[in-house]
């Protein structure tokens, strides 16, 4: 079976719902729903077992081998992934559920068009997925995730792009799901690397890059030194996560992160009080394969403007944004938006709460930020404009 029409997608939902009164359980389980493939109402009724964070996994795992009984798959794989997702790492059961996560996926979606290989790189791999475009075809899109994304989550985006005319590559660089999970790699900020081992193995003179999440940082670091590269979309911007702070306060900021053992010992209390920190700086750890949280410090501040290097970019730049976006939030997009001196192009799209889209990635519209993307790529070169 080939890629299907944009016509013949099924529609995404729409809306940003109250599963939970925890903010951090709560943009996870809109971030399974709005991918299109949760039911609703039992994401509602799991949420109500769920007391912390803890009570994830057993909760997931649960209602995944319920669907896989009943054969839906796809609810299935959703719910898997969010068994996985918060099974602490370290444990046992992690690298199983991911695991059998993937075969899932595979069982779910065998009559997508989607072929799975391993890319070599350094002494070990990155998994990577292909699927095949439409007709017509308009080029050639590689599409990485971010911070703690696995790229099989991401096929509804995948699917739509590919709708659009587009051969799909969908990768995982070092540090990132399977990358990581079965091969090892820890993470490395210079993301060029890993798109220039992707390239070179498909032989492409020409591309478009899409980074998700953290990833949008990845794609403009790599953009800016992989000339194949020839439009590159940010979703949303990292920039420099010190501009975050206000600038009459970034000064102060850097001082007190010089101070590492005090900041040793504050992430090491806070992590103890606050159980979302503690899964983020967990997760960190596990992505550079360290133990010593001054390194989550530095591996976040490492994300920084010179490292990035703006104005290497020269291609066109789309930069999606949500008005609401708690983590990466539209300061960051401005300032992204005036560094890109030396680029063809530049679009900025935040997007807003009346279009039901204002959260990270758009969880919550996420038809319409496809839409905005692919009418992007679509497009001639050069039509960006900066706004």
């Amino acid at each position: 079976m080939g890629a299907v029409s944009a016509r013949e997608l099924a529609v995404l939902p729409v809306g940003f719902f109250e599963f939970h009164r925890r903010p951090f359980i709560n943009y996870q389980l809109n971030r399974a729903h709005a991918l299109g493939y949760s039911d609703r109402g039992e994401l509602v009724t799991a949420a109500r077992s769920i007391r912390t964070l803890r009570d994830c996994p057993d909760t997931f795992e649960v209602l995944s081998r319920r669907a896989e009984r009943e054969g839906r798959l796809t609810n299935a794989t959703s719910y898997l992934r969010l068994a996985e997702f918060f099974t602490p790492h370290g444990s046992p059961e992690k690298i199983d559920r991911y695991v059998r996560y993937r075969q899932l996926f595979d069982a779910a979606f065998a009559d997508a068009n989607v072929s799975r290989l391993d890319i070599p790189y350094e002494n070990s791999s990155l998994p990577t997925y292909l699927h095949s475009a439409a007709e017509p075809r308009r080029g050639v899109v590689l599409l990485h995730g971010g911070f703690d994304s696995l790229i099989e989550e991401f096929f509804a985006i995948w699917q739509r792009v590919a709708a659009a005319g587009f051969d799909v590559i969908a990768f995982e660089g070092p540090g990132q799901g399977g990358a990581r999970r079965l091969g090892g790699l820890t993470f490395d900020h210079d993301w060029e690397k890993p798109v220039r081992a992707v390239l070179d193995h498909f032989g492409h003179k020409k591309a478009s890059l899409v980074g998700l999440s953290m990833g949008g940082y990845w794609a403009l670091r790599a953009a800016g030194r992989e000339s194949r590269i020839d439009r590159v979309v940010a979703w949303p911007p990292v920039y420099d996560w010190l501009h975050r702070v206000p600038p009459a306060l970034r000064s102060a900021t850097r001082a007190m992160l010089r101070r590492r053992h005090f900041m040793r010992a504050s992430v090491r209390v806070r992590a103890r009080l606050v159980p979302t920190l503690r899964f983020v700086v967990d997760q960190a750890l596990y992505n550079i394969g360290r133990d010593d949280p001054m390194d989550v410090v530095d591996w976040f501040l490492g994300m920084n403007a010179e490292h990035l290097g703006s104005e290497n970019v020269t291609q066109d730049v789309l930069l999606m944004s949500g008005e609401h976006d708690a983590f990466q939030p539209p300061v960051l997009t401005r300032a992204q938006a005036a560094a890109l001196t030396a680029a063809r192009s530049v679009a900025v799209r935040t997007f807003t709460k009346s279009e039901q889209a204002d959260r990270h990635c758009q969880m919550g519209n996420l038809d319409l930020a496809c839409q905005v993307l692919t009418n992007w790529l679509s497009a001639e070169t050069g039509m960006g404009s900066r706004t």
